[in-house]
């Protein structure tokens, strides 16, 4: 299964041992227009982790607005049992299990990151075809550059888990996946197994996250998609969701949360769920709006019975590996960028910390939501960079 389309001085570490890595963070907070007083810099700064004034606006002056990248980050404190200043995002204490993660270049590796920043032990499920080159990678240092955290630690992984979502239990592993050599050497993979796993070395969790799709077909057109494919895309994609949360909410704790916030849990969607986008076939739009309705499903159910919260992020285009394999990613982006009311290019950073603040105690009250981070293009009703706009004054981003 493929990933969603979607870096101390330690290597991340990948053994059963268990221990626990805790780390305390600072609050994220987005940067502001040039025109606010040195006051207010001074009061932002003294419980915020923002770039010094002076650089800040160096860059706005400098640079056009496009090439600029200032994205709000949680920032880990010396010192655990120092209270934080301001508004934090706090997950300190807390546990993530991020189903999806199989390189550092999409969105379930971003959520993580930030996840990590702001405090939370960080355990991950990788496609187990892509176990061992993760696993590698991790090892050998690709990935240090990319988990580079704000205070210039290294996000910490406290244990890989191989994962296949599209089985509950080894009951239903077909013999012809059994016997596949991308499956040797590792066990225990279905989601049952891995949740059990989880339990039997940890515990429990306090966040869920879901960073999986696949769908076979997904170049296909609606209507030439056959029904295995139809099917395996919305089993892949959006009932692995379901699984995942059906095995991992009776973990001690996380049925009821470690505070009064409870648990937390989130999936990733995109707005081909509600909106036409050409190309995005194989039943994928299908499984991403099953993932949407059921998000409203489970918000109640799990939120009634455990106090789990349930959200998703409706995230704009990127370009990671797995939106790659679409053929048609440069295009979305470059639409975004014309016709979104923001217009730059959209930073995993950005949907890894709107995952952060809603699996903190921030979002308290927010569950059953889908929550867009696209630059605002889901508000959109027209492509204003149609010729038919030519002659109104629509303003542009200079």
């Amino acid at each position: 299964m493929a990933a969603a389309a979607t870096p101390g001085t330690h290597m991340a570490t990948i053994k059963p041992c268990v221990y626990s890595s805790r780390k305390s963070s600072m609050s994220s907070t987005a940067t502001f227009s040039t025109d606010y007083k040195l006051a207010s810099w001074k009061r932002l700064a003294s419980s915020s982790y923002i770039l010094p004034r002076k650089s800040l606006l160096h860059s706005l002056k400098s640079d056009s607005v496009k090439s600029i990248k200032i994205v709000p980050r949680a920032m880990s404190a010396a010192n655990e049992n120092k209270p934080l200043s301001g508004l934090p995002v706090d997950l300190r204490g807390k546990r993530a299990f991020i189903a999806g993660v199989a390189d550092d270049n999409g969105y379930g590796w971003a959520i993580a990151k930030s996840l990590a920043a702001a405090g939370a032990e960080i355990l991950v499920g990788t496609w187990v075809p892509a176990l061992n080159i993760f696993e590698s990678s991790l090892r050998r240092g690709k990935f240090d550059e990319s988990r580079i955290l704000p205070d210039g630690s290294l996000m910490e992984i406290t244990k890989v888990y191989p994962l296949d979502a599209v089985y509950d239990n080894p009951e239903d592993v077909p013999e012809d996946v059994k016997a596949n050599k991308r499956y040797s050497g590792s066990s225990k993979w279905t989601v049952q197994e891995v949740a059990g796993s989880v339990k039997q070395d940890f515990g429990t969790i306090d966040i869920l996250v879901h960073s999986l799709a696949n769908g076979p077909e997904v170049s296909k057109p609606l209507l030439e998609t056959s029904r295995n494919g139809y099917l395996a895309a919305l089993s892949a994609s959006s009932y692995s969701f379901v699984s995942l949360l059906k095995h991992f909410e009776v973990l001690p704790d996380f049925k009821r949360g470690v505070d009064v916030t409870g648990g937390a849990s989130i999936s990733l969607t995109y707005i081909a769920s509600e909106r036409i986008i050409p190309g995005y076939g194989g039943g994928m739009s299908s499984a991403k709006a099953a993932l949407e309705s059921d998000t409203h499903v489970l918000a109640f159910e799990a939120g009634r019975k455990h106090r789990i919260r349930v959200n998703t992020i409706s995230a704009g285009p990127l370009r990671s590996r797995a939106a790659k394999a679409i053929g048609f990613i440069d295009m979305m982006i470059d639409y975004s960028l014309e016709n979104a009311p923001l217009q730059k290019e959209l930073t995993a950073d950005e949907v890894g910390n709107a995952a952060a603040f809603l699996a903190s105690p921030l979002a308290s009250a927010i569950t059953g939501a889908v929550v867009y981070v696209d630059n605002g293009l889901n508000a959109m009703g027209v492509g204003v960079d149609s010729p038919i706009f030519v002659n109104l004054d629509i303003p542009k981003d200079k």
